[in-house]
This record gives structure tokens, sequence and C-alpha cells, in this order.
């Protein structure tokens, strides 16, 4: 079996020529790339992944720590980079692991200080975890995924103005008695993201002319959640809301179930608006903000790599476009 070894001499070159010639990383001239790939190609030489590694002292592997991927956003943005790394011959070690448990301690504690990644894409990270310090400290190339940044590159929405464009579609209207489903009264209970779209409902209501009185039922970011929520919520004939924000479109979607089955109709009686864009949401005939997350996990994984080849580049921060989608789940209020 043939070697870098065996490759480089017969190209007439040292060694590590021969090994920046075959992995494209560093300077060869054009000349000698074809001269080394020529001799690869008449010996059969084909790369040893470890020895690559040993060479070039990477790993061509991704750490991705994220929340489990049980909800679309986190499987489409999973599916976004694992797409990007394929591409550009990247395997992927992903760790899916809830929050607050002793599992996602020992990650950070024991797991990943011992692990080789070329780079790590962090999904979602909590700025009260104090996780992404953590990551910064193993001094390895690291993109974030998610509204908290805090000293790295980053892709995300702008999860205030999402939720402020949702409910001002519905005061734009002429809703007065908008709700929003999927918050809390103490925000600090809720995800970064989440709290970020309770300021945008909230901004949105007090610049209304007059401004509107917040209405905001504590919810998970599920269809159940949001179904639960909004049972409650249009339980009391005389006290509906005439609009509903969801903190997330599965959360919007349960909302849009409960009226049904309450046989309040969308949207000639309640409005609903989402925010993500769900595979589902053009079923309800959802109005929604859509984001991709699928492409923001391709765009992680460019800003990982420019990480990778340039680490004393300027952190960039990218925000993903967002637009209303207005489907058939709005209307101006009815007429009393």
């Amino acid at each position: 079996m043939s070697t870098i070894a065996d490759v480089a001499a017969r190209a007439g070159v040292s060694k590590a020529t021969a090994s920046r010639a075959l992995s494209g990383r560093g300077y060869v001239s054009d000349e000698t790339r074809r001269k080394v790939a020529d001799a690869a190609a008449e010996l059969a030489y084909v790369a040893h992944p470890s020895a690559t590694s040993l060479a070039t002292g990477r790993t061509r592997t991704v750490g991705v720590i994220m929340p489990p991927v049980d909800r679309w956003f986190f499987s489409e943005l999973l599916a976004g980079i694992q797409e990007a790394l394929f591409a550009l011959d990247y395997e992927l070690a992903l760790y899916g692991i809830r929050e607050g448990t002793a599992t996602r301690e020992r990650l950070f504690e024991a797991v990943l200080p011992q692990r080789r990644f070329d780079g790590i894409i962090a999904v979602g990270i909590q700025p009260s975890a104090r996780e992404l310090e953590r990551l910064h400290r193993s001094e390895r190339p690291l993109v974030s995924i998610g509204p908290y940044s805090e000293g790295s590159s980053a892709v995300s929405i702008d999860d205030a103005a999402a939720a402020r464009i949702a409910t001002e579609h519905l005061i734009e209207l002429g809703h007065t008695d908008i709700a929003f489903i999927g918050g809390s009264g103490d925000t600090g209970e809720l995800r970064f993201g989440d709290a970020r779209r309770v300021d945008g409902y909230l901004e949105a209501l007090r610049a209304a002319h007059p401004p509107g009185t917040p209405r905001i039922a504590d919810a998970s970011p599920t269809m159940p959640g949001g179904y639960d929520a909004a049972v409650e919520l249009l339980g009391d004939r005389r006290n509906r809301p005439t609009a509903i924000v969801g903190v997330c479109d599965e959360a919007a979607i349960g909302a849009t179930i409960a009226a049904r089955r309450l046989g309040i109709a969308v949207p000639t009686e309640l409005s609903i608006v989402g925010i993500d864009d769900h595979q589902h949401a053009s079923m309800f005939s959802l109005t929604t903000i859509r984001q991709s997350p699928h492409e923001q996990g391709h765009e992680a994984v460019r800003l990982l790599r420019q990480r990778i080849e340039h680490p004393d580049a300027p952190i960039e921060r990218v925000v993903a476009a967002s637009a209303l989608v207005v489907r058939n789940s709005t209307a101006p209020p009815r007429a009393v």
C-alpha cells in the first residue's frame, strides 16, 4: 500500500508539500498540485483519515451541541448542518441533550474537554447556564445558533422583531385585544429567545394607538401547550381576545385546534399568528413569520469553516431574514 512518503518521492516534493497538495489546506502552486495528484493517481494512493488528522492536526469532525431534536425547528436545523458538513467532507458528532440534566453537566465537565473537534456549533444555549463561556475556554472555533451568542460568531433571527411584526399585523387589521400564548408572567422562566418574543409583543402593544393591554398565557412552546393555554384563554365567552400571537407555530397550531373544538371560527371570530413557518403551517393556513432553520444550519457551517481557516478573523453575526407570510388565519375583528 502506497504512503504519502511514496507520493512525495514520486512527485519530487516533501511529505508536507504532498500533504498540503492533497488536502487542499495551505498554499501549493498549481503545477506542484498537479504533479502530486498525478503521482497519487499512479500509485493508487488513498489518504487514511487518521493519517490525515495526524498530518494536519485536523479531525474533520465538528461537535454539535443542541437540545433534543424532537421539535421541528431543531430537526430541520440539524438537517441543514449535516448537509453542509457532508458537502465539506466533515463528520458530525451530535450531543442532543436536555438542559439542566446531570447528563448535560457531564457533557460539559468530562466529555467535551476530552474530545478532539475542529470546531463546535452550539444551538440554543441559554445565558443562565454559562455554557458558551465554558466552550470559549476550550479555545476551539465556535459558532452559536440562537439569540444568545456572547463572544462567538452566530446565526439567529431577531426574535423580538418577529413577534413585534406578528402583533403589528393584527393591530393593523383592527384588533385591540391581542393575547400572547407561550409566554410567562416571569420572563426569567422562559428560554432566552422566547423571552425576546414576549418583548416584541409588548413593544408592539405599547406603540399602538391607543396602547394595548397585555394578556400573556403561560404555555410550553408545543402544540399541546398551545392547546391547553388556548382552552383556558377562550373558555370565557365574555372575556375572549379577538386575536392570538403564538410564541411559535406549534403553540399557534395548538390554539387553532382548541378554537375549532370550542366552536370558535378562525379567522372570523379569532385571528391567530405564529412564528417559524413550521412544516404544518400551510396545512392549517396559518399566518406566520417565516424563518428557515435549514438555511441557518448551512450558514452556521459557513461561519464555522471561516473560524477554522482564519481563527483571528473578526467575529461575524448573521441575522437571518424573517418575513410575514399572510394566510387565512387572520382577518379584521368581527363587528359587534
